[in-house]
């Protein structure tokens, strides 16, 4: 398995991305030990690509970007909206030399129909998926589709939901983007849905069922484990847990419950946990 491991920018801060902020989270990922980092884009692309990857360069970090689309851009309500922000994402990940755009692609976090996906929402997906790999593809990068639990969207909650869509596009550079913390909440087991992934699993958050350290949740780790094996995966394990020391994230993500352990206990410990999963 060829694996790099990764720490998500907001292992380190909140989602609002700012210079200062971002500069601090590509230091202390690197200091920790990280092969790389995964920056989530700010909806508006009000950042500075060229100074961020002379950062990367002198902390020898390694990036892969993400965009999950606002309500702005729900790609069933506002296709062209969407695939101009996917498109603007796809442009800042080039000019980071990056290679893997991932997120929340499919529909605006937080909206809702009161109803299931319908068909038509299907066809309109895949339409701008199709525009945006064909727009990746002339970069070289490969879109990965996260899937997120029900609460967030109605989209697609599963892997199974992705790769259905993705089937539809023929496409080559779409990928699975999976999240253990929302197929805990989605999936039956931890084993099948990257077993169906197969090769077309190529990035996946890691974190533990209440967001906190590997291994004092419920998340079946063995079993994720084994079907990455089975797989032969060979992508980029990044971490994305929080923790409530760091200032605005619990309003940033919901994080209710003050959390055990600070952002750097987090990350080290994680790290190791991956680690050593992955030796034994």
């Amino acid at each position: 398995m060829k694996i790099k491991f990764g720490a998500s920018l907001l292992s380190w801060i909140t989602p609002l991305w700012n210079a200062e902020a971002g500069h601090y989270a590509i230091k202390k990922t690197a200091q920790t030990g990280f092969d790389m980092i995964e920056i989530l884009l700010p909806n508006s692309m009000d950042f500075d690509a060229k100074t961020v990857k002379k950062q990367l360069q002198e902390n020898n970090l390694d990036v892969a970007c993400s965009l999950n689309l606002p309500k702005e851009a729900h790609i069933p309500f506002y296709p062209k909206e969407a695939l101009t922000l996917i498109c603007k994402a796809l442009d800042k990940t080039a000019a980071l030399d990056a290679v893997f755009l991932g997120g929340v692609l499919h529909g605006g976090i937080g909206v809702f129909t009161g109803n299931p996906i319908t068909d038509n929402e299907k066809e309109i997906i895949t339409e701008v998926w199709q525009e945006a790999a064909l727009y990746a593809q002339k970069l070289g990068i490969t879109i990965g589709i996260e899937p997120i639990n029900r609460y967030e969207s109605y989209c697609c909650n599963t892997a199974e939901n992705v790769l259905e869509l993705i089937k539809k596009t023929s496409t080559a550079n779409l990928a699975v983007h999976l999240d253990t913390f929302h197929m805990n909440i989605e999936e039956s087991n931890f084993y099948d849905p990257i077993l169906n992934c197969g090769k077309l699993l190529k990035h996946m958050h890691i974190t533990e069922s209440n967001r906190g350290m590997p291994g004092e949740g419920t998340v079946n780790w063995s079993e994720l484990f084994k079907a990455l094996k089975k797989i032969d995966f060979e992508g980029n394990l990044v971490l994305e847990n929080f923790s409530s020391d760091v200032p605005g994230m619990q309003q940033a993500v919901s994080l209710w419950q003050k959390s055990p352990h600070n952002a750097e206990e987090l990350a080290k410990g994680s790290l190791n946990f991956l680690k050593q999963h992955l030796k034994d």
